[in-house]
């Protein structure tokens, strides 16, 4: 039999150990992180709005109404006022028929893939993908297959190939982010959707990192492009620009319902408490506001400015600095905080071996000061 301590072990030996970091929260963007002050770089806090005081009289208010917790799963006796007024709302702002929201993005993409695949379906995923998408998928049942990222040959290959093959009653999904979390570039999303609608296929697309910061009204990539009508199932989370916590799925109402009735972290969880349902919808309504796109507008001047310092042609909010090996992910990331920097290391198996880097984020609440900063330390530490 395998004893932890010698998977610990093994694990400290190659620089993979992980280890929880106490943090004592702040104003956005700030903290105190193992005794130092530090600017937070490491953020999905987007906009700043999980300490925002509209989110926070929002979260309370429900709270003294509707109480704590929901004491039930939704379709026990849980489903309270504040979770469908977010999927009203959510439903809304996707354009779509309806939404559905879980407790967290991990379990949104494990519901939804296991509800809607079983064996006898083909899944395709690109291979930057993040972790909770490939567990869904491999816990769906169906046959599972990647594409190398953004690779819109050997996607169409495949598409092709399945749809020849697989019985008329089986499921072909392509599943793809729109911003990938760890690298933060942007997957060719029109091309995407032509080849899906060209081999009568169905699309999952995940704006985890793109709601709250791109199109007009937040929304994400594909309102960017204009192509929210076009896609089956518009995937996204509620805990980065959001403010929040939580996940959803907007669809059409048809896959909902079936969502809601075969979801098992869905039916088989106590519902997420009003408050967090509350905040959220407070969030999505800043992100869908004038004050929103102001926040929007700051975030992206921020963002403009690091990638200049960088180099880098910015296209989200996550601005990797690739450092190749663990020890000097880890010594970069070790120097950086002393400096008054948070900017964790990210090592495999977040991301492939030899790839090890830190995620920068960026948010609208980050001072020219800090940004400078952070650019002078990274060139003194990486």
């Amino acid at each position: 039999m395998r004893h932890p301590e010698e998977e610990l072990t093994s694990l400290h030996e190659e620089g993979l150990l992980r280890s929880l970091r106490p943090m004592e929260s702040g104003p956005p963007t700030l903290s105190r992180a193992e005794g130092h002050a530090v600017v937070n770089f490491s953020s999905n806090d987007y906009l700043g709005l999980s300490r925002d005081e509209a989110l926070v009289t929002a979260a309370c208010e429900a709270a003294r109404r509707h109480g704590v917790g929901s004491g039930a799963s939704r379709l026990i006796s849980g489903s309270l006022p504040p979770h469908h007024a977010l999927e009203e709302k959510i439903a809304e702002w996707k354009g779509s028929q309806a939404a559905l929201t879980f407790a967290s993005g991990y379990a949104t993409a494990i519901g939804v893939l296991s509800a809607f695949l079983t064996k006898g379906d083909v899944v395709i995923l690109d291979k930057l993908c993040h972790a909770s998408l490939i567990d869904g998928a491999r816990r769906s049942g169906a046959t599972l297959r990647v594409y190398p990222h953004n690779d819109l040959n050997k996607l169409e290959c495949l598409l092709k190939n399945y749809r020849e093959i697989l019985p008329n009653d089986s499921r072909l999904l392509v599943v793809t982010e729109s911003v990938f979390s760890m690298d933060g570039d942007r997957a060719p999303i029109p091309e995407i959707v032509n080849l899906v609608e060209q081999h009568n296929a169905l699309l999952l697309l995940d704006e985890a990192h793109a709601v709250g910061i791109l199109g007009s009204e937040g929304q994400g990539l594909a309102e960017e492009l204009g192509l929210q009508d076009r896609i089956t199932f518009q995937m996204g989370t509620l805990g980065k620009a959001v403010g929040s916590a939580g996940g959803y799925l907007a669809a059409n109402r048809a896959w909902i319902d079936l969502l809601l009735n075969k979801a098992r972290p869905f039916i088989y969880s106590t519902a997420p408490p009003p408050a967090q349902a509350a905040a959220s919808l407070c969030g999505i309504e800043i992100i869908a506001s004038s004050r929103g796109k102001a926040l929007r507008d700051r975030l992206w001047s921020n963002i403009s400015r690091l990638a200049e310092l960088l180099g880098k042609t910015p296209s989200s909010a996550i601005m990797p600095v690739i450092l190749g090996t663990t020890e000097a992910a880890l010594d970069a990331s070790s120097a950086l905080l002393v400096k008054g920097y948070l900017a964790p290391a990210i090592r495999f198996p977040t991301v492939p071996r030899g790839s090890a880097r830190l995620r920068i984020t960026l948010s609208a609440e980050h001072t020219t000061e800090a940004i400078t900063g952070l650019h002078d330390s990274l060139l003194k530490s990486s």
